[in-house]
């Protein structure tokens, strides 16, 4: 069994406020990357025409995945939110209850590991 936690988020970016959102982007990747050694994956993608935004999330365990997310509600989520309308959210790996938890108001879709190639 893996300890490892991903989850891929699916928005959508609000009318006129691409520009917002890049400039939260780059804040956030800095913060993570400063702050979070437990984050494996942290990556932005946008669609060609840049409304619809996929943010892919990988953490050693729920652990580090709860320290993010402890970041993301005290620094970033008024602000994410304000920018971002989320319309997917679904988990991968191995997230704890507490994870789960405080994903909740998200609506996440728990996928549960079958088959694969992990290194």
């Amino acid at each position: 069994m893996t300890n490892w936690v991903a989850w891929m988020l699916e928005l959508e970016v609000q009318e006129g406020r691409e520009s917002d959102v890049r400039a939260l982007m780059e804040e956030m990747v800095g913060a993570t990357l400063a702050n979070e050694p437990g984050t494996l994956n942290y990556e932005w993608s946008f669609s060609a025409d840049g409304k619809l935004c996929h943010l892919y999330e990988r953490y050693a365990d729920s652990d580090a995945a709860m320290i993010h997310g402890g970041t993301f509600a005290a620094r970033f989520a008024g602000r994410f939110l304000e920018v971002l309308a989320p319309t997917r959210f679904t988990f991968y790996g191995s997230p704890s209850q507490a994870v789960r938890d405080a994903a909740a108001p998200f609506n996440p879709v728990v996928m549960h590991p079958a088959a694969g190639v992990t290194r």
